[in-house]
């Protein structure tokens, strides 16, 4: 109904009579559930955690008895008697649970009316709760206040309800890679230059909760420092003592090149002193690809995770740069379960020109997907971000595509554009991201020093889904 006509009436007391009666029908879903224990601070696993409720007398999540009472309340109050009433007492019997998926009709009838002098006139109403089997989930009898005046109005305009759980996830994703090295034991990862406490935290966490085996690897005065400031305990950790920041990135990727760890992972020291040690064509861990970065976002309000490459190493790449930068984000999406992933090669049009030379990289780019350069997606483009990430744009534009609205990977034209990208998201949007370097020897966990240890934690699990991703013999000679 439109909102300016959609009104609400009570039945006065001039007006109400014994029989009156009305209904509404809802349906429980998980939301309910969600929002009720949210408002009400009550989180009882047999109404919030599904896993719990497995294994409890109910064998599923059930709904709390207050929210069949709220509904209750919402027929008295809108419908019967209606707008003005108020609520006196109640006596409800709860007698099924309601299950999730569970569909009710809530119905209330006036059994009496009371006046008395001096006194406004009261009403009792019988309640009764149904659900889809017409089975008796709630019975009782409410008492209310009834208005004596006529009102009607517009109903009220409330604002969207929205369960929003950031990070959700990549939560998800670090279980996964938990179970990944089940009976393997964690990822053994040099931690360069830890001299703060995000970083060293976030190392230690990762250890916590069995993702990697840190080897902290700088000058051993700060990190104790560091870690004694932060509270943190090293002492069964390994340490690599260096002579500063520069040292401890050259150390850490001689020990990658070396077998001794399996992963880098970033600390407190700027992102270019450590790649220079990673990208150098001598020392390094450089492979037969180019290196890239890939941000993993966990964007509210999405169902799936979504990649944005290359957001933090290539500033300016070119074509066959580009070609590499895709295969290593395709890669990580099979990693990380994706089987087929879409992917949009963005730029700021849809169609191909010579004045955005984007376009004509995005167009050789799917071409050469089509001829097997790229292997293992769907690729379109150019597409601007709009067509890439709605379907509903899309089809205002006539752009015909598999791609256009469903998009796993996000290839952004250069550096600037790809970090801007991924930061908007994570900072104007509240999405959770995770970082890591591929098209090297081993993964590189290449964080923010801005991140907290939970985007640390996340990208260690990035890192940790690489290692064990079984590799196609494609993969493998690169």
């Amino acid at each position: 109904m439109n909102a300016l006509t959609d009104l609400i009436e009570n039945r006065p007391f001039p007006e109400l009579q014994v029989g009156d009666h009305a209904s509404m029908t809802r349906t429980f879903i998980q939301a309910d559930a969600q929002a009720f224990a949210l408002l009400s601070g009550d989180v009882n696993p047999s109404h919030v955690d599904a896993h719990f409720a497995a294994t409890d007398q109910f064998h599923a999540v059930v709904a709390h008895g207050m929210w069949t009472a709220a509904l209750i309340s919402n027929v008295l109050g809108t419908r019967i008697p209606g707008p003005g009433t108020v609520y006196v007492s109640q006596d409800l019997r709860f007698l099924r649970p309601v299950y999730l998926g569970d569909t009710v009709q809530v119905t209330v009838t006036v059994t009496s009316i009371q006046t008395a002098a001096g006194h406004p006139p009261r009403a009792t109403l019988q309640c009764r709760v149904v659900n889809q089997r017409n089975e008796a989930v709630v019975e009782g009898d409410a008492q209310v206040l009834v208005p004596t005046e006529k009102i009607s109005r517009p109903r009220a305009h409330l604002p969207q309800l929205e369960l929003r759980d950031p990070g959700c996830k990549l939560r998800a994703l670090i279980g996964r890679a938990q179970l990944a090295l089940a009976g393997r034991g964690p990822l053994r990862t040099a931690v360069v230059h830890a001299a703060d406490a995000a970083s060293l935290g976030g190392a230690v966490e990762a250890a916590h909760a069995g993702l990697i085996d840190p080897v902290f690897v700088g000058p051993e005065a700060k990190l104790r420092a560091a870690a004694q400031s932060a509270g943190i305990d090293l002492a069964r950790f390994t340490i690599v003592p260096t002579e500063h920041s520069h040292a401890a990135a050259a150390r850490a990727v001689a020990m990658a090149r070396a077998g001794e760890v399996e992963a880098v992972m970033k600390g407190s020291l700027h992102t270019d002193e450590l790649m220079h040690e990673v990208v150098d064509p001598v020392k390094g861990l450089r492979t037969a690809r180019r290196i890239s970065h890939v941000f993993v976002v966990d964007a509210v309000g999405q169902s799936r995770l979504t990649l944005i490459t290359d957001a933090a190493v290539n500033v300016a790449p070119d074509l066959i740069t580009k070609r590499d930068i895709v295969q290593n984000a395709i890669d990580l999406a099979h990693a990380l379960g994706i089987v087929r992933p879409h992917v949009a090669i963005l730029s700021a049009v849809e169609t191909v020109t010579p004045k955005i030379p984007s376009t004509i990289d995005a167009a050789a780019l799917c071409k050469m997907a089509d001829r097997g350069q790229i292997t293992g997606a769907v690729l379109d483009g150019p597409l601007a971000f709009d067509n890439a990430v709605s379907r509903r744009a899309a089809e205002a534009k006539s752009i015909v595509s598999e791609v256009a609205g469903d998009t796993d990977i996000f290839v952004a034209p250069d550096l600037e554009a790809g970090n801007m990208l991924a930061k908007q998201l994570e900072y104007l949007a509240d999405a959770k991201v995770a970082g890591l370097v591929l098209g090297t020897r081993v993964p590189v966990v290449l964080t923010s020093r801005a991140d907290l240890a939970d985007a640390r934690l996340a990208s260690c699990a990035l890192a940790v889904l690489m290692v064990m991703a079984p590799r196609t013999e494609a993969e493998a000679a690169t």
